[in-house]
């Protein structure tokens, strides 16, 4: 709860910012022909690749604790979606997850590779979900996590309305600084130890005003039902998300699961930011969705 805050850390250790520097440091690709460029960080140097996409209070290097574990098998790609870090926002105002998509689809042929599992969180896996919806290189696999349904549905028009209202009011209020020293109490469970609360607390730290804008009106004005109803039925997709997160929550989940028959399953002790809170539990669930021939290896 909120009254804890005074006494986390005010920076998370030193060891992992390092770690951030060393093995998973900053690279931009130029995409598209208006000089647009995506940020994003990579770690690993063979095996099959994993792309990871962050949600709407986070960032590429949020990801640093799982894609350490799954670095030593597997090349591991996070972006920054646009509007974030050193990646350019997109044109619309409004965006859909489908321009998102369609960036991340630029970032991949830029870097010539294709992925054999995505792995989208919280509002990343309304982008994913409409990445594999609107485009022909498919990944081999696509697990969301955490997810962010979005409020662009019919008869949700009320409720987009008001989480408008909360998220925008809340950044001219309090200013991402503000947003990131709350941010903990809600993307965390209580019993989370203070290293990870200052994690999350220090990619909140790097939002971007604009672009967080951005990014509340895609997820107040899009639906990932019509997304999950075009992916291909071949592609193998699950969801999961913590059995704490009280964001995304575990019914919503098995819900969303179940409505499209697909396999869901609980991280044990994780928040809405399952990835940083259990990272261990979440690297072995990531290994466990690849491919089955490219799982051995990893």
């Amino acid at each position: 709860m909120e009254q804890n805050q005074p006494h986390m850390p005010a920076q998370p250790d030193r060891q992992l910012l390092e770690a951030l520097d060393k093995g998973f440091a900053e690279r931009v690709a130029q995409v598209g022909q208006g000089g647009e460029q995506v940020a994003y960080r990579s770690g690993g140097t063979g095996g099959p690749v994993i792309v990871l996409m962050h949600g709407i209070s986070s960032g590429a290097a949020s990801w640093l604790p799982c894609a350490s574990l799954l670095a030593a098998q597997a090349r591991v790609i996070a972006w920054d979606a646009p509007g974030y870090g050193n990646s350019t926002p997109l044109a619309q105002p409004r965006p859909l997850a489908a321009d998102y998509a369609m960036r991340l689809a630029g970032l991949l042929q830029a870097l010539g590779v294709q992925p054999a599992l995505i792995v989208g969180h919280s509002l990343g896996a309304l982008m994913a979900a409409a990445y594999v919806a609107n485009v022909r290189k498919l990944p081999a696999r696509l697990l969301l996590l955490s997810v962010a349904q979005g409020y662009g549905g019919p008869g949700k028009e009320a409720q987009a309305k008001e989480v408008a209202r909360q998220r925008l009011e809340a950044l001219e209020s309090l200013g991402i600084d503000g947003l990131a020293q709350r941010g903990p109490a809600r993307l965390l469970s209580e019993e989370t130890d203070p290293g990870a609360q200052a994690w999350v607390r220090w990619n909140m730290q790097r939002l971007n005003p604009d672009g967080y804008r951005q990014a509340v009106a895609m997820l107040c004005g899009d639906d990932i039902d019509a997304y999950l109803a075009r992916r291909p039925a071949a592609l193998p997709t699950q969801i999961a998300c913590g059995s704490r997160d009280e964001v995304t929550t575990p019914p919503a989940c098995g819900t969303l699961a179940e409505r499209f028959g697909l396999p869901f399953s609980l991280i044990p002790d994780a928040g809405h930011a399952c990835y940083i809170e259990q990272a261990a539990a979440t690297a072995r669930l990531i290994r466990a969705a690849l491919p089955a021939d490219l799982a051995s290896s990893a």
